[in-house]
């Protein structure tokens, strides 16, 4: 048995040493060394599980906890090229630190639970980061949306004008994706906000461990109830790149929608330069590269849950080391999402809209269509055929280049005899948007009170 061969957690059994450049291909430590804190964390909550078995004494739990954190503050990690994995590392360093000591550390536990427990405490900590992220931007949108006030712009459905909106309203849109999005990551860490330590390689701890001591000192509501499970479950990992991928998709909508706007064939957007890059062959050009890249970056986030779930699907009971492939589409997606959202509620802030074409649009194309079969339907008239009386009023307009308000009283009537002088009164643009009263509709004085309400709802 060579030395090399047993400095690994696992000598004991082999007498020959690991092909090289099998050896380093399957180290972890080249990623998860980021797991650093949470491995030490992991480590002292288990230290004062076997304290209270009789394995250390308070002595040397001491010891052993201030040796753990001083290892937790080393720095330039990444590039030990001994560690096998984060695990091996803080072993390898909490020798050096306390001696011998240090391999009492591992009884009672394996690293099976160890990385199901870590992964949970780095997810936990991703969800808290990105559900504060997704704070930020909701408080952007809503301050964008008291500013826009009573300003409106077209709505669209199948990319084709639909009804007049308030920008208000549009920007609403948004916080309620966020509001979901939010809910999804909360509900997420709290069905993984279990205790994996003490359920051993597979079977459980073969010490008679007080299990609640490591789940309490680690802030996890309780131990897992199945060892097998835990040790092999993913499904935090998978509900949170999940969620995120369902965040970068509502992201994405929103930077493909400000795109479009910012183009001068809608004019609604002056995209900020301090956001925006220019083009290295057409001087005129100015780019939406933040947009573009977060519609970009949508695409990782959905391929990091497609990833543990091709991974997850096929593999039996309990632990394999496939699950180390896991880990780094957990990594990037924490990563993409934590870079989207550290420059997005700033873009936002600084979003300058171009009222004036905005409310051009809007009041233009027949969008009040809607509201004018609703005036006739008011009148007694079957929808079905007040559908039909206003497409042909529209289609007269067509005909003749204007639009409804500018038909006369008398060519209306001649396609139904229950238009009346307070038919004009009924299609302004005000009256189209305030015949939207209902709860979520864009009349005025409901996103006025819609506006209060997500207001509300995010400062609690």
């Amino acid at each position: 048995m060579s030395s090399e061969t047993a400095v690994k957690m696992w000598s004991g059994r082999f007498r020959e040493p690991l092909n090289k450049q099998f050896e380093e291909w399957q180290r972890s430590f080249p990623f998860d060394w980021r797991l650093l804190p949470h491995e030490v964390e992991a480590s002292i909550a288990h230290a004062r599980g076997i304290e209270a078995a009789g394995i250390l004494t308070s002595e040397e739990l001491l010891q052993m906890e201030q040796g753990l954190r001083t290892v937790a503050k080393l720095e330039n990690i990444a590039s030990n090229e001994q560690a096998e994995d984060i695990h091996h590392f803080v072993e390898l360093e909490l020798t050096k630190q306390i001696g011998p000591l240090a391999l009492k550390l591992h009884t009672g536990r394996s690293r099976n639970e160890q990385i199901a427990t870590d992964m949970r405490l780095f997810v936990r900590t991703s969800i808290d980061n990105t559900i504060e992220g997704i704070q930020q931007w909701a408080h952007a949108l809503i301050a964008l949306a008291e500013a826009a006030g009573e300003a409106v712009m077209p709505s669209y459905t199948h990319l084709q004008r639909a009804e007049p909106v308030l920008v208000a309203h549009w920007l609403l849109a948004y916080v309620s994706m966020i509001e979901r999005d939010a809910s999804r990551l909360t509900d997420a860490r709290k069905r993984m906000n279990l205790c994996p330590l003490g359920s051993g390689a597979v079977a459980g701890a073969t010490l008679a461990l007080d299990r609640t001591i490591a789940a309490k000192a680690l802030g996890f509501d309780a131990p897992t109830p199945n060892s097998m499970d835990a040790t092999s479950d993913r499904d935090f990992a998978l509900e949170f790149t999940q969620a995120l991928a369902t965040l970068g998709i509502h992201i994405s909508r929103f930077a493909e929608e400000l795109t479009l706007y910012s183009t001068a064939e809608f004019g609604f957007l002056d995209l900020p330069e301090a956001f925006s890059t220019g083009s290295s062959a057409m001087p005129q050009k100015k780019n939406p590269d933040l947009t573009e890249l977060i519609r970009g970056k949508s695409g990782r986030l959905l391929g990091a849950a497609t990833t543990l779930a091709t991974l997850i699907k096929g593999l039996p009971l309990a632990y394999n080391k496939d699950l180390q492939e896991g880990q780094e589409p957990v990594f990037d997606a924490a990563d993409t999402v934590a870079g989207i959202l550290s420059v997005l509620p700033a873009f936002t802030r600084s979003l300058r809209f171009r009222w004036q074409p905005m409310k051009t649009a809007a009041e233009t194309g027949y969008l009040n269509a809607m509201a004018a079969a609703t005036y006739l339907s008011n009148k007694g008239v079957p929808f079905r055929k007040a559908h039909e009386h206003i497409a042909n009023a529209v289609r007269l307009g067509l005909e003749t280049n204007r639009e409804l308000q500018h038909l006369t009283l008398e060519e209306l009537r001649t396609i139904s005899p229950e238009f009346g002088e307070d038919f004009y009164a009924a299609i302004t643009l005000e009256a189209t948007l305030d015949c939207h009263d209902v709860i979520g509709g864009t009349a005025r004085s409901r996103v006025e009170t819609a506006l209060k309400e997500a207001k509300s709802r995010l400062s609690q």
